[in-house]
């Protein structure tokens, strides 16, 4: 299975030791959607107690990405909301997670996370060397744009011109890093 193999491919990929690295010991514990999110806590621990990516969660659980994103990473996601989610088309997420929509939704999540622990700081200074902006490659394969809006909001464009600003930055896990959008991406 596609997904099977590609899943196992990255965990091989970026190791799949559980040691925790030392900025999450000494990141601090940000709220994101009512709920304190450990650094010493992975991604997938610290995500379903957020009552702003109850969407997000169910979706990961869907798609079958729960044991990757729990997996030592590190990962960047870019993890939009449940305002985000409603925003797209009626019907579109009930549809998303039907079991017969695995393979697409895998697609539109996994667009969503990068290899690799990069904070804003990170993203910024890509953008800045990049002249105004970086490309990420996703773990889905295609890329994302990112930008800077004005002198501290980082914004990322999709494969379809979409727009997403990261609302909340740095919201360090023991696996990687969160930046919270208010939008969901398209690839």
């Amino acid at each position: 299975m596609k997904l099977s193999f590609a899943s196992l491919a990255l965990v091989a990929l970026l190791g799949a030791g559980t040691i925790q690295s030392a900025s999450a010991q000494k990141a601090k514990t940000v709220m994101v959607g009512g709920a304190p999110m450990y650094p010493t806590k992975n991604i997938v621990e610290n995500a379903v107690n957020s009552k702003d990516h109850t969407t997000l969660v169910a979706a990961v659980k869907a798609a079958g990405l729960v044991e990757t994103l729990s997996s030592a990473g590190p990962f960047t996601v870019f993890a939009p909301t449940n305002e985000a989610f409603n925003a797209l088309p009626a019907g579109t997420v009930e549809n998303l997670v039907k079991p017969e929509n695995k393979e697409t939704l895998t697609k539109i999540l996994t667009y969503h996370v990068v290899a690799g622990r990069m904070t804003a700081a990170d993203l910024m200074k890509a953008i800045k060397a990049g002249k105004g902006k970086a490309t990420l490659k996703t773990v889905q394969g295609e890329t994302l744009t990112a930008m800077m809006k004005g002198p501290k909001t980082i914004e990322l464009k999709d494969e379809k011109g979409g727009i997403a600003t990261v609302t909340i930055a740095d919201v360090m896990q023991s696996n990687g890093v969160i930046h919270v959008i208010n939008k969901v991406l398209m690839p």
